[in-house]
């Protein structure tokens, strides 16, 4: 039984309520290698692959999301970590979603920043949380890492981005 969600978009194609379950995947490329890149994202939209996320490092990364755009025919997420102005650029650069997680942008000063260009330029957040990124009170308070201190990480960076009037959230 599929669970009620709220309909976002990311570029063109929606996600969530009733519309099909949608195949994401990850290039594994140095997203600076805009032909290797662009080339590796052109065989996944052969095989079926209907959005796209490419790693952001470095500034030259998020520049080079608005070349690899022009390239592919599917929307591009970009994946940030820790700088807030990695994610600034890749939506400056026209990325069609972000792939962040909360707690490591920082200061809740930075987060503001991104939620609004978000806001703005209408761009959905994806929540990523894994074992590395877990707050250490949730660590204490479930014992290490586990699955359910997980989910209560991603809960809590649903909660923030709502708390910030932010509901594009994947």
């Amino acid at each position: 039984m599929r669970h009620k969600t709220r309909v976002i978009k990311v570029g063109t194609v929606p996600v969530g309520g009733e519309h099909p379950v949608v195949v994401q995947s990850m290039t594994n490329t140095d997203t600076r290698d805009i032909e290797r890149t662009v080339k590796q994202i052109q065989q996944m939209e052969t095989a079926g692959c209907e959005l796209v996320r490419v790693a952001v490092v470095d500034e030259e990364a998020a520049r080079a999301i608005s070349r690899i755009k022009k390239k592919i025919n599917i929307p591009l997420i970009a994946d940030i970590h820790f700088d807030h102005r990695l994610a600034l650029k890749s939506i400056e650069a026209g990325a069609n979603g972000l792939r962040i997680n909360p707690g490591n942008i920082g200061e809740e000063k930075k987060l503001r920043e991104v939620v609004k260009a978000c806001q703005e330029k209408k761009t959905p957040i994806r929540i990523g949380v894994n074992a590395g990124s877990l707050d250490k009170r949730i660590l204490d308070r479930f014992g290490g890492i586990s699955a359910p201190a997980m989910v209560e990480s991603a809960l809590e960076n649903v909660k923030l981005l709502e708390d910030m009037d932010f509901h594009e959230i994947k």
